[in-house]
């Protein structure tokens, strides 16, 4: 499967998901910037993706809720042993209350794999990182701190949180 994203304006981006309404496509925001994600077999709509393979996955995306980017910047050698690690502890998301859907990412250009993670809501994504299970997966890597490791992290991993606009109640910025 193939997993594009591309940034821009809230209203440019909304032209593009409405001329595409076949495509499983989300727009999403925060107060910084605007996404829009494709996720297809063939090859995106999009001018200029950045462009992802999916390794590992679970639920369905949809188009409500809250996501979070977790970016993880990989060395080449650590590739084969984040993504073994890492596809296997992460199948624990799946149990946590508010949870919708996720796809592990790895990027077809560049050393930043990203986790995407899709919950019901904020609370809940919060309430999941102070779980054991978000714990477990921290303490899978075969380091003692995985995310200022030199042999396998290439720099510090960073998230970003972005709201899925409501239909209904048209949350575009103003």
């Amino acid at each position: 499967m193939n997993f594009y994203i591309t940034s821009g304006t809230y209203e440019f981006l909304e032209k593009i998901l409405n001329k595409y309404p076949q495509e499983t496509m989300i727009l999403m925001q925060n107060t910084q910037t605007s996404v829009l994600i494709h996720e297809t077999q063939k090859k995106s709509v999009f001018g200029s993706p950045r462009k992802y393979e999916v390794i590992s996955q679970s639920g369905e995306l949809e188009n409500k809720g809250m996501v979070n980017l977790f970016n993880i910047p990989i060395s080449d050698e650590g590739k084969p042993v984040f993504e073994f690690n890492f596809a296997k502890q992460i199948q624990s998301i799946k149990d946590a209350p508010g949870f919708i859907a996720y796809r592990f990412l790895k990027p077809k250009k560049g050393d930043t794999y990203i986790l995407l993670t899709l919950w019901t809501d904020e609370s809940y994504f919060k309430h999941w990182k102070g779980s054991n299970g978000y714990q477990t997966i921290i303490d899978s890597f075969p380091t003692e701190n995985p995310l200022s490791s030199n042999q396998l992290f290439n720099g510090g991993a960073y998230e970003t949180e972005y709201t899925i606009p409501s239909k209904e109640n048209n949350n575009a910025p103003q």
